[in-house]
């Protein structure tokens, strides 16, 4: 059964950082763009960064940009989003999801094969 497994998440103040971890697993994993989805409360859902299992390019989202890093590790299937700097703007359910595509940013208009559950990341102000 393909699937991606999503750890971290929690409480941080402006400012702090954390990690999210994606694990995948069902599928090969250089074939599949992963990637990193948000959802605040009553707005839509945003691709916020993707990673290609193939050759490693990367998507940034603006709003992200300078602040989040995405990373993979081909060994355990992980793929990996440190996000620094977070702004209470940055507080939403993130969820991880993968594609079998090569170019990040065409995954990270969501149009994904596999979802991980949700986690909520909370910035306090």
């Amino acid at each position: 059964r393909s699937s991606c497994r999503r750890l971290g998440g929690g409480l941080v103040q402006t400012g702090g950082s954390l990690r999210l971890a994606c694990a995948a697993s069902g599928f090969i994993f250089r074939d599949y763009a992963i990637g990193w989805f948000r959802q605040a409360p009553g707005k839509e859902r945003e691709g916020v960064s993707c990673i290609s299992g193939g050759d490693g390019s990367i998507y940034y989202a603006m709003s992200v940009k300078g602040r989040f890093t995405i990373t993979s590790d081909y060994a355990k299937r992980t793929v990996y989003l440190q996000m620094n700097s977070l702004k209470p703007e940055d507080t939403a359910v993130y969820y991880c999801a993968a594609v079998a595509i090569e170019n990040p940013k065409i995954a990270c208009r969501g149009d994904m094969d596999y979802w991980g559950e949700g986690t909520l990341v909370t910035v306090s102000s």
